[in-house]
């Protein structure tokens, strides 16, 4: 009988971890980037248009919208009709990515916008509406500034981690008071990866980490080559 107790209590521990965990177990889910949940939203995406005669199923955004945030995929569109479910890592689902939309007017192709970013440039937002001023550090480019966070109460400063490359990005401030994350050690390091001999200065080189990724850089200004050494600078704007 003493066995058979500890039998049954042993069943209902398990029970309890096993509903436990799940939610767990979604929310890491909510948190991968999946090649084959990109190319089936790609897929619906492709099919909505050739139904629609080029209409894409995209949210309405302000022409002012930055280009990677822009064309947002409106899954209300394509779901149930040309894909079965909202992924799980989209943000409509709970996720953290939005599925977005580029190269609109060529050849729309399906990316994803880490919203972690978004949630760090929020924090850093806050924080500097309790200031008079922004506390700039240092200027990097015409319009372009670094920020002295540890006088926002950061006791280090924040990185944004790459998807493209996995390093440590920082970010910066324009003149604007608007936040960015800097990816010039991305476009540096893709630049030296590939022939890029056909990039001009005044070209705007952010295409280059969208190639080969499921990712856009969110959150990023525009970026050329400089015209002596062929390096990533901003572009003025």
């Amino acid at each position: 009988m003493y066995n058979l107790k500890w039998l049954l209590l042993s069943f209902m521990l398990m029970f309890l971890l096993t509903g436990c965990m799940y939610p767990a177990e979604n929310l890491a889910q909510n948190k991968i980037p999946y090649q084959d949940q990109l190319d089936s939203v790609q897929n619906a995406v492709k099919k909505y248009q050739e139904d629609n005669n080029g209409i894409l199923p995209i949210k309405t955004k302000d022409a002012e919208t930055p280009i990677y945030q822009k064309y947002l995929v409106d899954f209300k569109k394509i779901v149930p009709s040309y894909i079965s479910a909202v992924p799980g890592n989209a943000f409509e689902n709970g996720g953290i990515f939005q599925y977005v939309l580029i190269d609109v007017e060529t050849t729309p192709t399906v990316k994803l916008l880490d919203l972690r970013v978004a949630d760090t440039i929020r924090d850093i937002k806050m924080r500097l509406q309790v200031n008079e001023y922004p506390p700039f550090k240092g200027q990097v480019s015409k319009n372009v500034f670094t920020l002295d966070f540890s006088k926002l109460g950061f006791s280090q400063d924040p990185v944004a981690v790459s998807p493209f490359t996995g390093g440590n990005l920082p970010y910066v401030i324009s003149g604007d008071g608007e936040i960015y994350v800097d990816y010039r050690s991305d476009l540096y390091q893709k630049l030296r990866e590939k022939d890029n001999n056909n990039l001009k200065h005044g070209d705007d080189i952010r295409s280059i980490l969208t190639d080969d990724s499921m990712f856009v850089p969110a959150y990023s200004l525009p970026y050329t080559v400089d015209a002596d050494n062929g390096e990533p600078i901003f572009l003025d704007y």
